[in-house]
């Protein structure tokens, strides 16, 4: 009889609260597990065909040498990292991260590879694919431009929600602010990256092959497209590039709207302080006696190296000649 009344006094819990607790929102967890499941991350193989690149992506991919030694790697391994994609409402996949490993896949002859799909809004598809590709360990500063121009306009999109807020109790951050401690670089190199999506791709071109330095292009954004255009052809036709003064010089006049050709042509052939003792020939001039393979960064070695043979051969001339 003991044993009864210590039974009685269990408090016993419905059938439904035992295997269906009520959580916050007043839903039962089982249903609440079954909705998360639906937007969990999904990995899945699927033809490369069926995989299109992102829009404007400004990652460029190179068949190069680490190319080939990641198609090699999986040929032997596979794919060991799948890329990101997202569903289109084609029905299709559009590629996030991961446009490097689609190409070595093709070029290892794979028909299919391994994909993680997410459910991600255009904006939140920006910023993961920026936020991927910035781990490279080689990035152009064209790459850099483009790709935080996309990622702060997509923060700003988003209305400075919660990608802008570091901690829900501090203070919120500016998209550039939010980027800058993401990326590393300062707001003022942010500012001046996202400048130079102003330049024409011809100078732009310039900047990625070390050709123009990054702080005069950063000057030359601010000339409009026809001042672009005749500074290109004069620096193609004098064969040089502007310093950083003169490229601030034009930026004023541009401001001022002084600057035409005439004016570009002066200061683009203007002796610089660097230039005062250096001795300098038309390339043209040249150019037929230049072996094709040879690199432009050789090519000054390769004529000091003829003259200096050339003058071996005219000692040897006038020895012959007494």
């Amino acid at each position: 009889m003991a044993t009864n009344k210590s039974a009685a006094k269990v408090d016993l819990k419905p059938f439904d609260e035992i295997f269906m607790p009520q959580k916050d929102d007043g839903k039962p967890s089982f249903f609440k597990t079954l909705e998360e499941e639906k937007h969990k991350d999904l990995t899945i193989e699927v033809p490369i065909s069926q995989i299109d690149g992102f829009p404007n992506h400004p990652f460029k991919v190179i068949n190069d040498d680490s190319m080939q030694e990641l198609v090699q790697s999986i040929k032997e391994n596979g794919l060991i990292m799948p890329a990101i994609v997202r569903k289109k409402d084609d029905g299709r996949f559009e590629l996030i991260s991961g446009h490097r490993r689609k190409m070595a896949c093709k070029l290892a002859g794979l028909e299919k590879m391994s994909v993680t799909v997410r459910e991600l809004d255009r904006d939140s598809a920006i910023i993961t694919m920026v936020d991927s590709n910035m781990q490279r360990d080689k990035i152009l500063p064209s790459e850099k431009a483009f790709a935080y121009k996309m990622r702060l306009e997509a923060m700003n999109r988003q209305g400075q929600r919660n990608d802008l807020t570091s901690d829900p109790m501090g203070p919120k951050l500016r998209s550039n602010e939010q980027l800058s401690q993401n990326v590393g670089d300062s707001l003022t190199q942010i500012k001046r990256f996202v400048r130079l999506t102003e330049l024409q791709p011809e100078i732009l071109k310039m900047v990625d092959e070390n050709t123009l330095g990054f702080r005069p292009a950063v000057e030359l954004s601010f000339l409009n497209t026809q001042e672009q255009q005749d500074l290109l052809e004069t620096m193609e036709s004098e064969e040089r590039t502007p310093s950083l003064a003169q490229a601030q010089r034009m930026k004023r006049l541009s401001a001022d709207g002084q600057l035409d050709m005439e004016a570009i042509f002066e200061i683009m052939t203007e002796e610089k302080p660097n230039e005062k003792e250096k001795f300098t020939i038309p390339r043209k001039s040249i150019e037929a006696y230049l072996p094709k393979n040879l690199t432009r960064d050789k090519e000054e070695e390769y004529v000091a190296k003829a003259l200096e043979y050339y003058h071996r051969h005219l000692e040897r001339q006038r020895g012959l000649e007494r």
